[in-house]
């Protein structure tokens, strides 16, 4: 198969722009958000509304806000301020600049934020972006954080192929949103909903309308991507399993993942793609968050670690060079000294090739912020410490066994320094190699000869593969 031309490196003419009103948007936080970002500007689009890259000279200004993580709705509120000082500026010059808050921070706090942020033109949540273009044109202040009863992936438009293009090689495609687990810690289950599920048909129209444009990855997203159960073509509800498979059947995807898996979700059948489907990347991003299971039922994560660990077993079994990374929370109300040896010993028994940590940090309205065992702050941050020594020194240890290796890199983007470019191995490690611009958009067969201590580097090797060579599977670790 022909590689796709590059993509361009210039916005359109400015007479073609010049007509247009401009929208800036500004995502925090997680993957969902940054496709709900890209899904916000198609629906602008429509509207005659053209991206642009910088908060200055924007007729709109997006906030698309993250409540997951501690002073989450702080930080909003601070860069709200700046945005005032900007917006008074531009309101002397008699220019009307309206300001958004989407996201999770919008739903959580509501009117809070208008109360504290007059100059605020519109709040809303996730689950209301269809209804976005109808809002900004009715000039009046508004709130919108129902849960509408409308499905919003009906209503918003896929991007133009030129679009798809303009943004590069690798895709996240939003495949279910909310959450029935109600993790005690959590609010997401609060500002996103339930478990919604889209359907094959519209899945595969999104994918193969990204393939068209030029994308090679595709990232499927979920609260709880491995929960999707959406409506297949037969009438029946598919598992993830299944849809992989046939998303790996569009000409021009060479490549898949999906993000972010729970433990009690994970089946058979999952594993078995990771086997059987060379398109399905060697890397599970698998959440464990404690490896005590005192800790876990507090948690209401609904596993333990047996199950945890035996998940990781099977998926080792059906891909010896699979990439196994997660997320930890430490020093959460009533973690006990044994309690973070527990989770200790798992990341030992593990061995991760990278994982996200963070200390516990109360969320209101979260059953656990009303707990009376919190932890103290600084035995959170000791433990901390602790725990991300260790899964450095693993993360090493996986970026380290890949030298003298072959595998193949999906280039994206230039690199920092000159005649660099800069992709993704399939383990999500960012490779960094002195190469031609025209390689942004192809995958190339790169022997990786060092590491750095956020990236590899390599050097391509010949003769450069494409999909279906023999060379296309990578050598395991």
């Amino acid at each position: 198969m022909s590689n796709p031309p590059p993509f361009p490196s210039s916005p359109p003419p400015a007479k073609a722009r010049s007509m247009q009103k401009r929208v800036f948007i500004k995502s925090y936080g997680c993957q969902m958000n940054v496709y709900d970002a890209g899904r916000m500007a198609d629906a602008l689009a429509a509207d005659d509304y053209a991206e642009i890259d910088r908060m200055e000279g924007a007729d709109l200004i997006i906030l698309n806000t993250c409540n997951i993580r501690e002073k989450a709705a702080d930080k909003v509120y601070s860069e709200l301020g700046r945005i005032r000082d900007m917006k008074l500026e531009m309101g002397e010059a008699g220019l009307n600049v309206k300001v958004a808050v989407a996201g999770c921070v919008a739903q959580a706090e509501g009117a809070e934020i208008m109360r504290r942020s007059p100059m605020v033109d519109l709040v809303i949540g996730p689950q209301a972006y269809h209804r976005l273009p109808g809002l900004i044109k009715t000039n009046a202040k508004t709130i919108d954080t129902e849960f509408p009863l409308e499905d919003k992936f009906n209503h918003l438009p896929m991007a133009s192929v030129a679009k798809t293009r303009a943004r590069g090689a690798s895709a996240f495609l939003t495949i279910q949103e909310g959450c029935d687990k109600f993790c005690t810690f959590c609010v997401v289950p609060y500002t996103r909903g339930a478990e919604v599920s889209r359907s094959v048909e519209r899945i595969v129209a999104e994918a193969e309308q990204l393939a068209l444009g030029g994308v090679r990855e595709i990232t499927l997203l979920g609260q709880n991507v491995n929960a999707w159960h959406g409506l297949g073509d037969n009438g029946v509800n598919w598992t993830l399993g299944q849809l992989l498979r046939r998303v790996a059947k569009i000409e021009g995807i060479d490549r898949l993942r999906y993000s972010t898996s729970h433990p009690t979700d994970m089946d058979a059948e999952l594993i078995a793609v990771h086997r059987d489907l060379p398109e399905v990347m060697p890397s599970l991003h698998l959440p464990v968050q404690s490896g005590s299971d005192r800790i876990l039922k507090a948690m209401n994560r609904k596993h333990t670690s047996a199950e945890y660990l035996e998940h990781i077993r099977q998926a080792r079994e059906a891909r010896p060079d699979i990439a196994v990374t997660s997320d930890f929370i430490v020093g959460f109300p009533g973690e006990t000294d044994q309690d973070f040896e527990d989770t200790m010993q798992l990341v030992r028994t593990v061995g991760f090739a990278s994982a996200y940590s963070f200390k516990y940090s109360e969320r209101p309205g979260t059953p656990a912020a009303d707990l009376e065992t919190q932890v103290p702050e600084e035995i959170k941050s000791t433990r901390l410490a602790v725990l991300q020594a260790l899964i450095q020194e693993q993360q090493t240890a996986f970026n380290r066994a890949c030298i003298g290796r072959v595998v193949d890199v999906l280039f994206e983007k230039p690199g920092r320094n000159e005649g660099q470019i800069m992709g993704k191995s399939p383990y999500l490690q960012a490779v960094n190699i002195q190469g031609p611009l025209s390689w942004i958009g192809q995958i190339k067969a790169i022997k990786i000869t060092g590491i750095a201590s956020n990236s590899l580097a390599g050097e391509a090797i010949a003769p450069h593969f494409q999909k279906g060579d023999s060379a296309f599977k990578t050598e395991a670790l």
